[in-house]
């Protein structure tokens, strides 16, 4: 039975998906090892960022950022 577009589409993302991110996917089985360190670090600067709308000194900025991470 023959694919409808939206199927065939769907299949074509799906697709995508897996190669752009087969290998990250294969570094977890194979090390144990995620990218939770990082998505916690970027979590941080954003709620950060929310927390000092407006700033206008942007060295300031990263001054603060720089001690609140570290």
């Amino acid at each position: 039975m023959p694919l409808s577009k939206i199927e065939k589409k769907s299949f074509i993302t799906l697709n995508r998906t897996i190669t752009n991110h087969y290998r990250d996917t294969l570094n977890y089985f194979e090390t144990r090892s995620t990218n939770a360190a990082a998505e916690s670090f970027n979590a941080k600067i954003k709620n950060f960022r929310l927390q000092l709308r407006g700033v206008k000194d942007r060295s300031f900025f990263l001054f603060r950022v720089a001690n609140h991470v570290a």
